[in-house]
């Protein structure tokens, strides 16, 4: 087995990838997105509509990452809680993409169309999903950052 100071480069990028993925999450959910919102010449159709192409290019730009990441996690001894967290956010990639997107973007052409859809829930899952991807980065960041000045020190 691989020791960890025989790799330092894949833990700085995994640091590095994951840095990089909590700014532009936290940039285009936690910011930009509810920013729009308080544009007062913003109609909602029109927020929603810039919103739903954002997401999903930014859900293209997800996908990068997460491989870029769980490559650069399997290219080095794993730590385990690392590993798994970064699994669990690709994961939260993965069924933005095949379901929830896919959904929103359903209820979004309604309410541009001047339909009002059904109550749901979707939007505050899609946050949460969100929330839960930015704390398991943290956590990849943290535990790989922590190994590296473990190894240094």
């Amino acid at each position: 087995m691989v020791k960890d100071s025989e790799r330092p480069i894949a833990a700085v990028l995994v640091l590095a990838l994951a840095m990089l993925w909590i700014g532009v999450l936290a940039g285009v959910s936690f910011l930009a997105t509810p920013a729009k919102f308080l544009a007062p010449s913003l109609t909602l159709p029109v927020a929603l509509d810039v919103g739903r192409h954002t997401f999903a290019i930014f859900n293209k730009v997800e996908w990068l990452l997460a491989a870029l990441l769980i490559v650069a996690l399997s290219r080095r001894p794993r730590s385990g809680i690392a590993f798994v967290a970064g699994a669990l956010a690709t994961l939260f990639v993965v069924v933005e993409a095949a379901w929830l997107l896919p959904t929103l973007d359903q209820r979004v052409g309604l309410i541009i169309a001047g339909q009002l859809p059904p109550p749901s829930h979707l939007h505050n899952f899609y946050i949460g999903i969100e929330a839960a991807k930015l704390l398991l980065l943290v956590v990849v960041a943290l535990m790989t950052a922590l190994r590296i000045v473990e190894k240094r020190g």
